[in-house]
């Protein structure tokens, strides 16, 4: 069997790309010959690799993909990723899009119930196709980390890509007001530019507040787990999320997890257990100060982050539902 795993801006490093790599990797280890493509390069091709069947990621980027194929795929299955389920299934210019691409699938895959809800209220007549399934987590070598933490330091690492929806300048400007009582505080952001706009605001509050915060950059996946490794705390502070992979991976690695209430997020922390969710700003800068003085609290919500992953988010239980997916379709 041969899948073609089609990813919006393959190779950047971005979160469909990190999904699509870890589940490629652990389809060909159950036998399953994989390739990937992207689905926004331009020009866009004339036809699909052969393969057996095509997964796509991002149901709207990879329904204007096919449209415009000579040759579409005669059967697919399709990935939500976060956007396409969260913004553009509700947005005008989109949504008519995203429902011909749900209904033209032969399965489609989300990360957990809440977003299979979601798509029955929108779009009843593909209940019996949509398949829940958990995201796995990835797995990392020993290498050395590309930046060390300074002694005596309080570090919050905060993994996204630059670009409106992740809203990086609104954790930089919370976290500035911790930082004027605790001048040990420190900032790693870490991830591509993807927005021009939104890099430049970026790039600008970094400038002004370069005594705490360091602006990393994108840095190859292998080398995240090393850096996870120098965090005290992992943030996210997105709009809008699918299962976010870079919380999933802190989460692996024992870390206590502060993260926007939003369903993406709370689909893997459960507030106040295995991590903490705010939902305003009041909330994310008492919940930042009690990990920044308490490491018990820090100790006993990683210990219970790290054991929910290891129980719900096996990279090989992931692989091993879609194959079976994969099959079912094939016969």
């Amino acid at each position: 069997m041969k899948i073609v795993l089609a990813s919006p801006n393959y190779p950047q490093p971005r979160g469909n790309t990190v999904t699509v790599e870890r589940i490629a990797a652990n389809l060909r280890r159950l036998g399953v010959q994989t390739e990937i493509i992207s689905s926004t390069d331009e020009p866009v091709p004339s036809s699909l690799p052969t393969g057996d069947l095509v997964h796509g990621f991002h149901a709207h980027r990879f329904y204007k993909f096919i449209e415009q194929l000579a040759e579409p795929p005669r059967r697919y299955v399709v990935t939500m990723t976060g956007t396409d389920l969260n913004v553009d299934l509700f947005e005008p210019g989109k949504r008519q899009d995203v429902l011909a691409c749900l209904r033209g699938a032969a399965a489609i895959h989300v990360f957990d119930e809440k977003a299979k809800a979601v798509l029955i209220e929108e779009a009843p007549e593909v209940e019996d196709k949509i398949y829940p399934i958990a995201q796995g987590n990835s797995e990392f070598s020993s290498a050395r980390s590309p930046a060390q933490k300074e002694d005596g330091t309080f570090l919050f690492v905060l993994p996204a890509g630059i670009r409106k929806v992740k809203n990086v300048p609104t954790a930089i400007r919370m976290l500035e007001k911790l930082y004027a009582r605790y001048p040990g505080l420190r900032l790693w952001l870490v991830g591509p530019v993807l927005e021009e706009a939104e890099g430049k605001l970026v790039e600008e509050l970094v400038e002004q507040h370069k005594a705490w915060i360091c602006y990393l950059g994108a840095l190859p996946h292998p080398l995240m787990g090393p850096l996870y490794k120098e965090a005290d705390v992992v943030l996210n502070t997105s709009l809008s999320e699918g299962q976010p992979a870079a919380i999933l991976e802190a989460m692996g690695f024992g870390l206590p997890v502060l993260v926007s209430n939003i369903p993406g997020n709370s689909s893997i922390v459960v507030n106040e257990e295995n991590g903490l969710l705010y939902s305003s700003e009041h909330e994310f800068l008492a919940y930042a100060e009690l990990l920044m003085n308490n490491y018990e609290v820090r100790n006993k919500m990683g210990l219970k982050a790290k054991q929910h992953v290891a129980e719900h988010h096996s990279g090989t239980k992931e692989a091993e539902a879609l194959f079976a997916i994969y099959r079912n379709i094939l016969k």
